[in-house]
């Protein structure tokens, strides 16, 4: 009896082969090949596709290269912006002083040609570094570079100009490094 149960089982297996050979074959025969122009417009795709990837990482590494040479420009040229900024106070200090001096004293005489001549040799070390100085006196109010402190009623003067400067503004290398302080005219 065990052998009939055997050969039943065997039978069964063999019946489940061919019906899964029979499947895969059917599974088989419902893929079909693409077609060799399929194929090469694919290909063509493909490499289309890997072109302009190509293109677009070029075009970064491009631009990244120019923003570099940009940041590393503009630091050198306003690495000095923030010492520069801190000595403005000094020329002020000395013209200042110069300013308040009584230059008819003529014990003084030496004392203001020294510090004259510090101002001078600062603002001299300052024009050598791009630092320049704004003196707007008759010029139009631009408020891009001046700061209104005042405005003043003055028939003489053309409206909206600057009559009086306060306190000198400066630039370094084009960009504003402190705006001048000035008195405008306005019409009477």
């Amino acid at each position: 009896m065990a052998e009939e149960q055997d050969k039943a089982a065997m039978q069964e297996e063999e019946l489940q082969a061919e019906e899964l050979q029979q499947d895969g074959d059917v599974e088989l025969s419902g893929d079909v090949e693409p077609s060799l122009e399929e194929q090469l417009e694919a290909a063509k795709q493909a490499v289309a596709d890997a072109q302009e990837q190509a293109l677009r990482a070029a075009a970064e590494a491009q631009n990244s290269r120019r923003r570099a040479e940009k940041d590393a420009e503009n630091a050198r040229k306003f690495a000095l912006e923030k010492f520069a900024g801190d000595m403005l106070p000094v020329v002020d200090n000395l013209d200042r002083a110069l300013a308040s001096a009584d230059i008819t004293d003529e014990a003084l005489k030496p004392i203001l040609e020294g510090v004259e001549l510090t101002r001078k040799t600062l603002v001299d070390a300052l024009a050598r570094h791009n630092v320049e100085q704004l003196n707007p006196v008759g010029e139009p109010f631009n408020p891009e570079y001046h700061e209104a402190m005042a405005m003043v009623p003055n028939p003489d003067a053309e409206p909206n100009s600057v009559m009086d400067v306060m306190q000198k503004g400066y630039t370094l290398n084009g960009r504003l490094l402190r705006a001048a302080m000035v008195v405008i005219a306005k019409a009477p």
